[in-house]
């Protein structure tokens, strides 16, 4: 169940901010989360997104670059330097373009969902 306060994860996720409160930066750098945010004092200790940002946004780009190539190559058939003067630029901007938002989204979930590192339920010795 989710607060009825909480930020619109979308929301928040496009505009890279704080998950809890929506307000505070999450990113100090491109992609290196903040410690805490500034505004709620939430502390990002939590956030490991791992490689799902970058598996997505390959994925995504992928398949939009693939199919926007193959269009143009059937409907126009241009020489190859322009797939490279098309495509290239494409993958570049919307890789960069992707990826934030979308660690921002992964770093959201895991808020939202409480997702911790694995751990073992440990057992009391018996009798």
């Amino acid at each position: 169940m989710t607060d009825a306060r909480a930020p619109s994860l979308v929301k928040s996720a496009l505009l890279c901010r704080c998950p809890r409160c929506g307000e505070g930066r999450l990113f100090s750098g491109f992609l290196t989360p903040v410690a805490r945010c500034e505004a709620c004092d939430l502390d990002t200790g939590f956030v490991d997104s791992g490689d799902g940002p970058a598996v997505f946004v390959i994925l995504v780009v992928g398949f939009v670059v693939v199919a926007a190539a193959l269009v143009t190559e059937v409907k126009y058939s241009p020489p190859y330097w322009v797939h490279a003067v098309l495509w290239l630029p494409a993958i570049l901007a919307l890789s960069l373009g992707l990826l934030r938002p979308l660690k921002a989204a992964m770093i959201g979930l895991q808020f939202r969902h409480k997702a911790r590192e694995g751990r073992l339920p440990t057992r009391e010795p018996g009798p």
